[in-house]
């Protein structure tokens, strides 16, 4: 994790530890090739679109001549670049940009109640400027030098944060937290943190990733690429299908009209089993530790737990690991499904992304007069691998379900693993 003060220090006062018993969650801004806001990207999952339903524009060609299949976003979804950094076509921040901006009155309203130096920056990202780098680097295999305007700081990790606490005028605590595809996952558990050891009043938590060269051949090196959309906890699975996207919220010790909701974050767990570089420990007993520590804090037990989505890339070794870890935490499987067929692998923004799909669900099921809503869809080829334990994945043709508490999984390179839990209104969580 990478941190970076843009204001004061002086000018943060420190509130009475332990003060602050609940985080409230705003409604959250987000962008990803499923979907330019949260209504689109509901409705995407609900209906179970695929990435292989898109155009080609969704396919990129690599500095290797090879193609990848990608859940890229549409240029006209964005806004234009950003002047000040050295690649006016910064893709990243641009990406930021378009999902921030849906949360700008929220974040305007916190700064109205609590003032910017109480409002902090905790952003996922596992991409820190390696578009830029490759500009930088091509002008200078072609020209002898760099561009006058390169500066190696845009590509530094604490950069994503520090922009972001610029372009919303905020001047509170701003840290990057890079720990692979559990990034923004971890940046949510580190607002929540930051909030409740009176730090911070509110914080801008979520992440940003793309779907670069860099990543694409990085992933093709290690064989993890599937040739066609990914196809998670099948028989048939193949790897992942990367994407790009953001999601952001303005998590605060308080509801925020104008972002309310009446859902707030109950639990999170984090554990780092370290077993591996890249493959996770196979019999999930990282995994396992981190959902019963988020259930732990949230005071709450497996049957209490209506829906989880599944980190579920679609690799071998990871489904198997994740099935084989959901069995130990949930004797009877929740409602579950695994989302990146809809929206591609997003890397470091993939756990604020799924949480939000959360959020949404809930936020839907809690104004139904049952209280009762739909989860996302799992799409797959419906290819059962008999060697994993059987879940309960979510179909087309489930119906309107019970739904006040989510769990959001993510598991990543290195032994990364982090469960975040939210909820309708369901009061204090434990320290």
């Amino acid at each position: 994790m990478h941190n970076s003060f843009p204001g004061t220090v002086a000018a943060l006062p420190y509130s009475k530890r332990n003060e602050v018993s609940r985080i409230w969650l705003s409604k959250p801004g987000l962008l990803c090739c499923a979907g330019n806001s949260p209504a689109a990207f509901f409705e995407a999952a609900l209906l179970g679109s695929r990435i292989g339903s898109v155009t080609a524009d969704r396919v990129g060609p690599s500095s290797g001549g090879r193609n990848f299949l990608a859940g890229c976003i549409a240029d006209s979804d964005l806004p234009p670049g950003t002047p000040a950094v050295y690649t006016p076509e910064n893709r990243t921040f641009r990406i930021a940009d378009a999902a921030l901006e849906q949360i700008r009155g929220t974040v305007e309203q916190a700064r109205a109640v609590y003032g910017s130096c109480r409002i902090g920056v905790c952003a996922g990202s596992c991409d820190n400027g390696s578009e830029g780098s490759l500009l930088a680097h091509n002008a200078y295999y072609a020209k002898g030098a760099f561009p006058t305007d390169y500066n190696l700081r845009f590509q530094s990790a604490s950069f994503t944060a520090e922009y972001i606490a610029r372009t919303l005028s905020v001047s509170g605590p701003a840290c990057t937290v890079s720990t692979a595809c559990a990034s923004s996952a971890g940046a949510i558990v580190k607002a929540a943190q930051l909030i409740r050891s009176g730090i911070c009043d509110a914080v801008i938590a979520g992440g940003v990733d793309i779907a670069s060269e860099t990543v694409l051949l990085g992933f093709d090196s290690l064989e993890a690429v599937s040739d066609s959309v990914c196809n998670p906890f099948s028989k048939n699975r193949k790897g992942i299908t990367l994407g790009e996207g953001a999601a952001f919220f303005v998590m605060s010790k308080e509801p925020l009209e104008s972002g309310g909701s009446g859902i707030e974050l109950l639990g999170y767990g984090e554990s780092a089993d370290a077993f591996h570089m890249t493959a996770p420990c196979a019999d999930g007993s990282g995994a396992v530790r981190a959902m019963r520590e988020a259930l732990s804090k949230a005071g709450k037990k497996p049957g209490d737990v209506d829906y989880v989505n599944l980190h579920g890339t679609g690799t071998f070794l990871n489904d198997s690991m994740e099935a084989k870890a959901m069995a130990a935490v949930f004797p009877v499987s929740p409602l579950v499904s695994s989302t990146k067929p809809i929206t591609g692998h997003t890397l470091g923004a993939a756990g604020a992304l799924e949480l939000a799909l959360c959020w949404m669900a809930l936020y839907a099921a809690a104004h139904t007069a049952e209280g009762k809503g739909r989860a996302p869809v799992h799409c797959w080829d419906g290819v059962p691998d008999e060697a994993l334990p059987v879940l309960h994945f979510v179909g087309k043709e489930n119906g309107a379900q019970k739904l006040r508490i989510c769990m959001s999984n993510s598991f990543a390179f290195g032994g990364c693993n982090t469960s975040l839990i939210i909820g309708v209104g369901q009061g204090p969580e434990e320290d």
